[in-house]
């Protein structure tokens, strides 16, 4: 198995190959997935959905590659999500580590040459995509306010999906909240060192408002 091409080894030639590709990452809850299916629609790209994608990436790599998803995979649920406080599970994170991003870099490349693609995910870090751009046009990371998120979370109705498999679900979910908003903040950090393009995603937002200042950002 393997873990794919690493970040520190993109080349002219990678960001090359990839110059059609457009990025969308950010916090959880932001809204990724739904403006990047409604922009492949009306644009005619394809789509890659990393969270998708993310059993099977799990499956592909080696956990002697991947230390921080084999301990994750070795806890029961309170140690991943009661146990601990949200700076470690960040800290933690294997896919906040950038473990198995080689696999979304390898999954991009079976797609046809010069094939426009859309890809999306919180696995999108800065630090690993900027090495890949050709254009830093074609990259943006959304950040959602802790409401907006919550918001998020609530309609779908997704808020609890992990909170309640655990054995005190208030304090989870208090811990999940809390590790997303500090993994928030650390993209907007990232991404302003990097001088990559980021919105910041609110409650008075409307899906309109964001596709269109992500259409503006990607020139397209």
């Amino acid at each position: 198995m393997t873990v794919g091409p690493k970040a520190e080894d993109a080349t002219p030639a990678l960001s090359t190959r990839l110059r059609e590709v457009y990025w969308i990452g950010g916090g959880s809850g932001a809204g990724k997935s739904t403006i990047a299916r409604r922009l492949a629609a009306q644009y005619g790209l394809s789509l890659l959905a990393t969270d998708d994608a993310m059993p099977d990436h799990a499956s592909r790599v080696t956990l002697d590659d991947c230390p921080f998803l084999s301990d994750f995979i070795a806890m029961d649920m309170d140690q991943r999500w009661v146990n601990r406080d949200p700076e470690t599970m960040l800290e933690t994170f294997h896919w906040f580590r950038g473990e198995g991003f080689g696999l979304i870099v390898e999954d991009l490349l079976r797609q046809p040459e010069g094939s426009a693609v859309i890809v999306e995910g919180f696995r999108l870090l800065p630090r690993l995509v900027k090495p890949l751009l050709g254009l830093s046009s074609r990259a943006i990371w959304l950040l959602p306010t802790p409401d907006f998120r919550r918001a998020a979370f609530d309609s779908r109705g997704t808020a609890w999906e992990i909170p309640r498999r655990t054995t005190k679900p208030e304090r989870a979910l208090r811990n999940l909240l809390e590790r997303d908003r500090l993994f928030t903040e650390r993209l907007r950090n990232e991404a302003t060192l990097l001088d990559l393009p980021v919105i910041d995603v609110h409650t008075a937002m409307t899906e309109d408002d964001l596709a269109a200042q992500v259409t503006e950002s990607f020139e397209l």
